[in-house]
């Protein structure tokens, strides 16, 4: 794909990008330091108690069957920026929730909005972006993604321990608003692909993607890795409370080193796409993963989990950011819809993941969570690097 400059996106686009991007990826880890609590203030089990983050997920997950084909017919910046201030409405459903019930329907309103953000602003890069371009700049989108995710560990562990819990949905309220603001004053000064003249069409541009034998294997491939990255991921804080004795402010905040992994991958992106290539990156990743989850088990001190934190967010985008590279070509005719689809089968997997996980902590113990991610990621992420030799048989 060529662009003229001016079709280029600026910096200014980018970092918009990415703010609202920090928004989203907030609320996904922020109580996952207080399940915890929320057993027991609701008297009820931390599998039931992380119902939290499966509804948050699950709806996240679902609504990218419409925010995709959407983005395509109405413009992708323009439909995310609704969607970022309509956040602001679930979190405070949730913040004045009385019961878990009302709790977990405020999670899934907001998991419904912020379904949005992330993979629209994917597309948005890759209808700008040359391919050959594109890791990087996603790169640098990622850095939102990335420093939210371990904010809201951080911020969701302080204010847990200070506040209450509560307290993180009104601060991601705020969050939500003043971004989707931000965002709705950018809508006339950003380049859009001119928006389809077909009507909004739901199901063929799912179909055609599906079609697709490449863009079928890369779904597959991330649904699993949601469901084994996260679904571990997500029970660390509680598994570090329980084993090392500590703080949710001091178990989130050894969780969120994660992000400080990640930046790492992101300061080094185009060296190490230049100097490694696709194939070893994606083996890699998945070596790195499960040794992470490894030193998280056996660790003779509550430190050694911090090197576990960062390692992990290294593996994670080693294996992840060439997912997504590939998500945002694998069917460029509909490009808003396929991305969409690629970040539903990926939070899909890690609803699974943490449903999967809950059963498995309130039957045998949260420790077999971390044993299964350990054992598994290596595996999938040599299966995937063999499946990128084999890609171009399987593009049209």
């Amino acid at each position: 794909m060529t662009h003229t400059a001016a079709h280029l996106p600026s910096k200014r686009s980018i970092l918009l990008l990415a703010c609202a991007a920090f928004s989203s990826t907030s609320a996904f880890r922020v109580l996952d330091p207080a399940l915890p609590q929320l057993s027991q203030e609701f008297s009820i089990t931390t599998g039931e108690a992380a119902k939290v983050i499966t509804w948050f997920v699950f709806a996240y997950g679902v609504m990218q069957f419409f925010y995709g084909p959407v983005g395509d017919r109405f413009g992708k910046f323009r439909t995310l920026a609704f969607a970022t201030l309509a956040c602001a409405i679930g979190n405070l459903v949730a913040a004045s929730a009385s019961s878990f019930e009302g709790v977990l329907a405020g999670r899934a309103m907001s998991g419904a909005t912020a379904a949005a953000i992330v993979p629209l602003s994917m597309a948005w890069i890759g209808d700008h972006v040359a391919y050959e371009d594109r890791q990087v700049t996603l790169a640098q989108f990622m850095t939102g993604t990335i420093l939210g995710m371990s904010a809201g560990l951080v911020i969701g562990g302080a204010l847990t321990d200070t506040l209450g819990w509560r307290w993180s949905f009104l601060f991601l309220a705020a969050m939500y608003g003043i971004v989707g603001i931000w965002l709705l004053t950018q809508l006339n000064d950003v380049p859009e692909v001119p928006p389809s003249t077909q009507g909004l069409q739901l199901v063929a541009p799912i179909v055609s993607v599906f079609a697709l034998p490449w863009a079928r294997i890369v779904l597959l491939v991330v649904l699993i890795e949601g469901a084994l990255v996260f679904g571990g991921l997500s029970f660390v804080p509680a598994f570090l409370q329980k084993t090392q004795d500590m703080s949710s402010t001091m178990a989130g905040l050894i969780t969120a080193f994660f992000g400080l992994g990640a930046m790492l991958y992101v300061l080094r992106a185009k060296w190490l796409v230049s100097r490694f290539g696709e194939l070893k990156l994606t083996f890699a990743g998945g070596w790195v993963l499960g040794a992470c989850y490894l030193l998280y088990l056996i660790g003779p001190h509550w430190s050694w989990a911090i090197f576990a934190s960062v390692f992990c967010g290294l593996g994670y985008y080693l294996l992840h950011a060439v997912l997504q590279t590939n998500a945002t070509q694998m069917a460029p005719q509909v490009r808003g819809t396929a991305v969409s689809l690629f970040a539903s089968f990926l939070f899909l997997g890690q609803a699974l993941g943490v449903a999967a996980g809950a059963l498995v902590v309130d039957t045998v113990g949260i420790q077999w969570v971390l044993i299964g991610a350990c054992a598994a990621l290596p595996i999938l992420g040599m299966a995937f690097s063999c499946a990128l030799s084999k890609r171009d048989e399987l593009t049209p």
